[in-house]
């Protein structure tokens, strides 16, 4: 797998934003997806996660209920839908793939720890002005 994220830019408080994170590969079905973050000075923290069926979403508490992500697994992409963004949204966002094609039942499977992660993306960069 070959992730590669898209959509950043610079916006407005208050405005949405779309991400997006393709796959050049094959087997972009056989894996749970993550999207996380990192601002300048701070650790990468987990914003959400999809399984690999799309089935089953998590998402960190700061961003519940603003951003929604989903796939598209025919098109082996991945979305963010980033709403009412504010100042500590500015981040560096990347999407993650865990492969989980070989576990039996683990369609819906989700990881919310970067360590998990087997692949990345290179990061698209978010700025948030207030």
């Amino acid at each position: 797998v070959q992730l590669q994220a898209s959509g950043g830019g610079f916006v407005q408080a208050g405005d949405s934003l779309r991400l997006s994170c393709a796959d050049s590969g094959r087997t972009f079905s056989d894996y749970a997806l993550g999207w996380f973050r990192q601002a300048p000075g701070k650790e990468r923290e987990f914003v959400g996660a999809i399984s690999r069926t799309g089935t089953t979403t998590m998402y960190a508490d700061r961003v519940r209920g603003r951003f929604t992500t989903s796939r598209d697994n025919g098109k082996s992409t991945s979305s963010l839908h980033m709403n009412n963004l504010g100042p500590e949204d500015t981040a560096v966002y990347y999407c993650a793939a865990r492969e989980t094609g070989h576990i039996i039942g683990g369609g819906d499977f989700y990881y919310t720890k970067a360590s998990v992660f087997e692949y990345w993306g290179q990061g698209t960069k978010v700025t948030v002005s207030s």
